[in-house]
């Protein structure tokens, strides 16, 4: 397309714009899920409905972190934020309640096992739980275990009736004999399984057995099981849901509007990630803003109430917890934690932390009021205008409660706010040292002054994030128009959230990600590779963070590979790697192309430099193993190992040809043109092994497979120009031809994709119209997928419903387009 007929079009799509009524402010209006409060991978909760009162709030991982709000209007009383969680009032206890005595065996009993008059006097005694981890009640390393249990019933006007039970992994489920549960596979936690009609059968007054085979089939083994009733919740008079007229989400804040009886709230979340601000975007505190008017004209009498569960400090439930009320630096503070305060002792991905402090704060002089309470009590006592409990006894799953007063509110708007905030007082262990959080990187700062500081720059801090927010929007529309807009707005906070900025002990900065909903892994190369285009818009030096644990690995010996690691351990431990497998030409070239990246968007080499020597061991290794790649697997890992993989070997060629230009730019010209020839002759050979005529090979000569060339975009965007305009444009026609409702597959073997990679395949097109062609199913699978979670870069093209993956930072590449924009003005 020439110059003029591309610029028509852009003026077009933007007149387009103009006249459908979303100017370049507006912004998203509908996502999987909506960012609440999001500061890192342990201190993130999000809404996962549209209408805030439908769902309870959950951390990213699913497990409710409730945060509930209610508007007290002239004595009625609205509710806009949250639904109530169940409460459960148990039956027969799990170990979360206490260790509990039971019969087992490890072989098979024989026929009758689960009946209640089967003689199990020849079993043995034990305490639940059962599994092979350590905190096990009975260590059970076989791969069967059979469990009885004998519990009395005083009278069955019971409420609705769960099964508690964690297993790992294949397990059926008896009451009395009566087969009430199985699953075929684990569910790594403990959840309630909804068996009220099959118990209600099996119970009865007196006397009863649950009994339990479980069987291990691989890894990790575990059992806990018991019985609860959901307890009535208890009334807080006529509560009525609050009208939502709108949201909106903005890259640091979820605007929601209600309309509240005779008055309107705007509600507004927001965490403050400035990526040009490293202390404000590593300090834990975020905003609830309150900002209410009347809509008759007439005065009335308002108040405000947050409830956040004491949960948002525990891993689970069952945790104890320590609660305090105090005041200072003109704040009203409550505070939780757990009692145990187990720092940095468990890794993992379907994990919370439970070390650290949670805090809700509010300006002393608005009048705020706060009490601790149990769920049940917490609503009531806003209700009622009684003053809370001074303590309580109960030590699990509590509230912390604040009312805010607005007095008297009219026409004039009035605002206030709460802060949510915690400190993790210690984030990560790297290599065996344990390493504060940057805002407090030597240990001379605390919470209470940061959350005076949040407070005092309220008005100054959200007024840069409106204005910040304002201006990427902006941008992001002049690059890719207002449906990449909302994508690039939706995968902001997700992805910075996702991970952890930190000082190392060298002086470098690290900004670790977790690799969510996947393994858990830390600092994985081939995340931060697709992460990258967001930081590279915003803030170069955060890139750094993402490589400078892996160079240090190799620099310090502790990695003697001839190719980069894989990551750094399991969250939050980077103390070297824990993936059971090498992926050689995928982390050489993320290294090396992320490394020439950085040189781009700074004008200069210096980064390159500082590891130059370990850039070029790299570089010479794919110089040997990159062009043909042994069988092995790429960052698409969850589709197996692949051996001649024509994406990975473009990767190995582009970094070779980024290696060249750092040598270049370093003053290396031989260096430069050795490995820029190479790289050109790799090219040639390239073409002709993946040719299959209208496109290019899944696999160098295996005819009649595609898969989608993104690694090509870096060839673009760096300049190296390596490839001919004729192997874009032949692969960008043919994805053309294979999209279904929800995107490009991946590549011909299934029809899910990755929705950070047809990003990154839209940017190799030449044109607007075939980028949007590309792009925009992305925005109606965001927009339109039953999958309710922090949005997930793995889904299935033909409905768009989730394969794997959650709250992942790799959303951060959807700024590829406007990195283009950055790169190559």
């Amino acid at each position: 397309m020439n110059t003029f007929k591309h610029t028509l079009l852009h003026t077009l799509c933007l007149f387009a714009v103009l006249i459908s009524g979303r100017s370049s402010f507006a912004q998203a209006q509908k996502a999987p899920a909506y960012p609440l409060i999001t500061h890192d991978p342990y201190f993130s909760i999000w809404s996962t409905t549209d209408g805030l009162t439908s769902s309870v709030t959950k951390h990213w991982t699913g497990a409710n972190q409730s945060l509930t709000g209610l508007i007290k209007v002239d004595g009625k009383i609205f509710n806009f934020l949250g639904k109530s969680e169940v409460a459960y009032q148990t039956i027969l206890p799990s170990s979360e309640e206490n260790a509990y005595p039971s019969k087992f065996v490890e072989e098979n009993p024989g026929e009758g096992w689960q009946d209640p008059g089967f003689n199990d006097s020849g079993w043995k005694n034990g305490k639940g739980s059962f599994g092979s981890e350590k905190g096990a009640g009975t260590s059970w390393t076989s791969k069967d275990l059979w469990v009885r249990r004998k519990f009395t019933v005083g009278a069955l006007d019971l409420n609705e009736l769960f099964l508690k039970i964690y297993h790992d992994d294949n397990a059926e489920v008896y009451l009395n004999g009566q087969k009430i549960y199985s699953h075929v596979g684990w569910n790594n936690k403990i959840e309630y399984k909804d068996v009220d009609a099959l118990v209600r059968k099996a119970i009865k007054k007196g006397e009863n057995v649950l009994a339990v085979h479980i069987a291990n089939t691989a890894g990790g083994q575990w059992l806990d099981a018991g019985l609860v009733q959901e307890k009535p919740a208890q009334s807080a008079g006529a509560i009525q849901n609050a009208k939502q007229t709108g949201v909106k989400v903005t890259a640091t804040q979820t605007i929601c509007e209600f309309t509240c009886g005779k008055v309107n709230l705007t509600l507004t979340f927001t965490s403050p990630l400035l990526m040009d601000d490293l202390d404000l975007l590593s300090r834990p505190v975020s905003y609830i803003s309150y900002k209410i008017r009347s809509t008759d004209k007439a005065v009335h009498d308002v108040s405000v109430y947050l409830g956040a569960s004491t949960d948002i400090a525990v891993n689970t439930p069952a945790q104890e917890v320590n609660v305090q009320k105090y005041s200072g630096n003109q704040l009203s503070v409550l505070k939780a934690g757990t009692q145990a305060q187990p720092v940095l002792q468990k890794k993992g991905d379907d994990l919370r932390i439970d070390w650290g402090y949670m805090y809700v704060a509010a300006p002393a002089a608005s009048g705020v009021k706060q009490y601790v309470s149990t769920p049940q009590n917490a609503v009531p006592l806003f209700a009622s205008n009684t003053q809370g409990p001074a303590s309580v006894k109960e030590n699990k799953h509590l509230v912390l409660n604040t009312i805010l007063p607005f007095g008297k509110v009219g026409a004039a708007a009035k605002e206030q706010f709460i802060m949510l905030a915690y400190d993790d007082l210690w984030s990560l262990q790297y290599f065996g040292q344990n390493l504060r959080p940057w805002w407090n990187q030597d240990g001379t700062k605390s919470i209470e002054k940061e959350l005076a500081a949040a407070a005092s720059d309220y008005k100054s801090i959200i007024s840069k994030c409106v204005a910040f927010d304002k201006t990427l929007y902006s941008e992001a529309v002049k690059a890719g128009g207002t449906k990449y807009a909302d994508l690039c707005v939706i995968g902001y906070r997700q992805s910075i959230a996702a991970h952890k900025l930190v000082k190392s002990p060298q002086g470098d900065i690290l900004f670790l990600s977790k690799e969510n909903f996947s393994n858990g892994s830390i600092n994985t190369v081939d995340v931060t590779y697709p992460s990258a285009p967001l930081f590279l818009v915003y803030n170069p030096d955060l890139l750094k963070g993402m490589l400078n644990g892996i160079f240090y690995y190799s620099e310090s010996g502790r990695w003697t590979k001839p190719f980069p690691a894989h990551d750094l351990g399991t969250y939050p431990l980077a103390n070297g790697q824990t993936y059971g497998e090498d992926m050689p030409v995928e982390e050489s070239g993320n290294m090396i192309i992320l490394t020439a990246a950085i040189a781009k968007a700074e004008g200069n080499a210096q980064y390159a430099k500082k590891h130059w020597e370990t850039l070029s061991v790299w570089a010479n290794f794919l110089l040997k193993e990159g062009f043909d790649p042994a069988n092995q697997l790429c960052t698409d890992d969850f589709a197996g190992h692949m051996a001649r993989n024509a994406n990975l070997s473009v990767k190995a060629i582009v970094a070779l040809g980024s290696y060249a230009m750092l040598a270049d730019q370093l003053g290396e010209k031989e260096t430069a043109g050795k490995f820029r020839n190479s790289a050109k002759e790799m090219v040639a050979k390239w073409q002709q092994l993946a040719d299959d005529g209208d496109h290019y090979t899944l696999a160098f000569e295996k005819k009649g497979t595609w898969s989608q060339k993104y690694n090509l975009v870096w060839d673009r965007l760096l300049s190296l120009n390596l490839f001919p305009a004729e192997v874009y444009s032949k692969e960008v026609n043919y994805y053309l031809k294979k999209q279904n409702t929800y995107g490009l597959p991946l590549d011909s073997r299934k029809s899910y994709t990755k929705s950070d990679w047809v990003l990154w395949t839209s940017v190799l097109a030449d044109n607007q119209r075939d980028f949007e062609a590309i792009m925009n199913p992305m925005y109606k699978y965001a927009t339109e997928t039953s999958s309710r979670v922090p949005i997930s870069d793995w889904h299935e093209t033909t409905n768009g419903r989730m394969v794997g993956f959650q709250a992942r930072s790799v959303v951060g590449g959807y700024y590829i387009k406007m990195l283009e924009g950055k790169l190559l003005k």
